[in-house]
């Protein structure tokens, strides 16, 4: 009897231990579920941080490059448009160099036809060379060159090289009372100022 005791008491004892293995078991586990839980809420979070961080970094990097692509294209819209204004300034002003050159036969010319014919002879050399002159004028006007007008205007330091001053009755003060040698302009261009003596 005193044994069936004891073994009952050993065999109570065993389940006693055996439910609080089982209980520190279920705790362990609940424990283990809870810090794993919580390694989980800190990785998610570590992991929404760095694709933020990489979503920022790929915003930064697209921002700089739209900002190089639309300094290359306004560089190249304004590569295109001083090429075409070159060109066209270029188309406008072609017959520059050839009048520059054609300029002091012309002086030569007008030089020339101020001189007093003598004779017949003299007289009809100088109506060829005013046949000659006249053409060569007629030329000039139609590439858009045109002599400067002086004499009576007011001085314009643009159009008018001044280089001489005097004091002459009937012109007004700062105006041309003298041309020494014509000027030119092309278009809009002056390629050429008069040489004027002004009234001060």
């Amino acid at each position: 009897m005193a044994e069936e005791k004891d073994m009952l008491n050993e065999e109570a004892i065993e389940e006693t231990e055996a439910v609080e293995t089982n209980e520190n078991a279920a705790e362990a586990v609940e424990t283990k579920t809870e810090s794993s839980e919580g390694n989980e809420e800190i990785s998610i979070e570590d992991q929404l941080k760095a694709e933020q961080e990489k979503t920022a970094e790929l915003e930064a990097k697209l921002e700089e490059a739209e900002n190089r692509y639309f300094r290359l294209q306004a560089d190249f819209e304004n590569s295109r448009r001083r090429a075409r204004l070159d060109l066209e300034a270029s188309e406008k002003y072609r017959a520059q160099s050839l009048i520059t050159n054609l300029l002091p036969a012309i002086d030569n010319f007008e030089r020339a036809l101020q001189m007093e014919a003598d004779s017949e002879q003299a007289k009809s050399i100088l109506q060829g060379m005013e046949m000659v002159y006249r053409s060569l004028l007629e030329a000039l006007k139609n590439e858009g060159a045109e002599p400067i007008e002086a004499v009576g205007k007011e001085f314009d330091p643009h159009v008018h090289q001044a280089v001489m001053q005097v004091e002459v009755e009937g012109f007004d003060s700062n105006h041309v009372v003298e041309e020494f040698q014509k000027g030119y302009i092309l278009k809009d261009r002056v390629i050429r100022p008069s040489m004027v003596k002004v009234n001060q």
